[in-house]
């Protein structure tokens, strides 16, 4: 069920739109980045599309004026850090956009969507800076900005009042495995989160001692060394909530390794990849941040659905509503 006390439709609508006013400026003064536009659409043979877990479909149409055919964006992980290229940015740099991208192979449930609207951000670092420390330091200075979000939020709308610890929590996937031989990989987040309320569960693609990875990555963006994903404590839900996927991206020999190990070498023959092994472009930082997420965990919701608009099973729909969950 709701929380008592849980803001109405309208409410809903102007809170979504206080806290992603709020986190956007937030986030943009925290990492030094300058808003842009991003698209919609890129075409296939760039490999400027991020392929997710390698298995997700993108949803693919012609374009009558070009006698081709474009595909809308998963995420915008790759094609940020040409843009920063492209834009003529310099280390230190970053940019971030809004994105909306459509993954048609989702499982939808109450936290995921088949629509997916994010803050995508990159930022151009050296080579010195390609080390676990400069990504901590970086995910504490997200963490910071999401618990002024938390002050802002808690003043404007008590009635959803969340709190948050002062700091973030760091542990390896591999650690996490040692912690939690026993359990599956959503029962260890659910563990760690639920203990220290905030953590940052990092190296994420490499295979753990059992064999599997942590979590399917791609291996053409995130360096699986030096990634990882911001995990909040849900309340509502009483689980371990990621709110940020993010990380140091892959560098030539990185991108080689990762690709080998995928068995997907091929693609260094696409302009991306290309663009990394010839040094054209520059050694970045980047990531994504769920709007819906942090709406939905910032205003005690139950459901994704709550706070964005898209397209629900008609059961789904029935049965949240017999809980009084009005899915948008």
């Amino acid at each position: 069920m709701q929380n008592k006390g849980a803001l109405n439709l309208i409410e809903t609508e102007r809170a979504i739109k206080f806290i992603k006013d709020k986190f956007e400026k937030e986030l943009a003064s925290a990492l030094n980045l300058t808003r842009v536009s991003a698209p919609l659409f890129v075409r296939p043979e760039t490999g400027l599309n991020d392929n997710l877990n390698g298995y997700e479909r993108a949803v693919r149409f012609e374009v009558k004026s070009l006698g081709a055919d474009v595909e809308i964006v998963q995420s915008l992980a790759k094609w940020k850090r040409m843009a920063l290229y492209s834009y003529g940015f310099e280390a230190g740099e970053g940019l971030y956009t809004d994105m909306n991208a459509i993954r048609r192979d989702e499982a939808v449930d109450e936290l995921h969507s088949v629509y997916v609207d994010q803050w995508d951000w990159e930022k151009i670092i050296t080579r010195e800076q390609r080390k676990l420390p400069f990504l901590k330091n970086t995910v504490r200075r997200i963490y910071k900005a999401i618990l002024k979000l938390n002050k802002s939020v808690n003043a404007a709308y008590p009635e959803v009042r969340q709190t948050l610890p002062d700091e973030i929590t760091f542990i390896s996937t591999d650690k996490l495995e040692e912690y939690y031989p026993a359990l599956t990989r959503k029962e260890r987040e659910n563990e760690i989160c639920k203990k220290y309320g905030a953590v940052f569960l990092y190296k994420i693609g490499w295979k753990l001692k059992d064999g599997a990875p942590h979590d399917g990555r791609a291996a053409d963006y995130d360096d699986w060394k030096l990634n990882g994903d911001i995990l909040l404590w849900n309340g509502v839900l009483k689980r371990a909530f990621e709110i940020s996927s993010m990380g140091i991206r892959v560098d030539e020999q990185s991108l080689i390794k990762q690709l080998r190990a995928k068995k997907e070498l091929h693609k260094l023959e696409n302009d991306y990849c290309k663009g990394i092994t010839e040094g054209r472009f520059p050694l970045t930082i980047g990531g994504g941040i769920g709007q819906s997420r942090l709406c939905m965990f910032f205003l005690k919701k139950a459901h994704i659905g709550e706070v964005q608009a898209s397209v629900w099973p008609d059961e789904m729909i029935a049965s949240n509503a017999a809980r009084g969950i009005k899915l948008l």
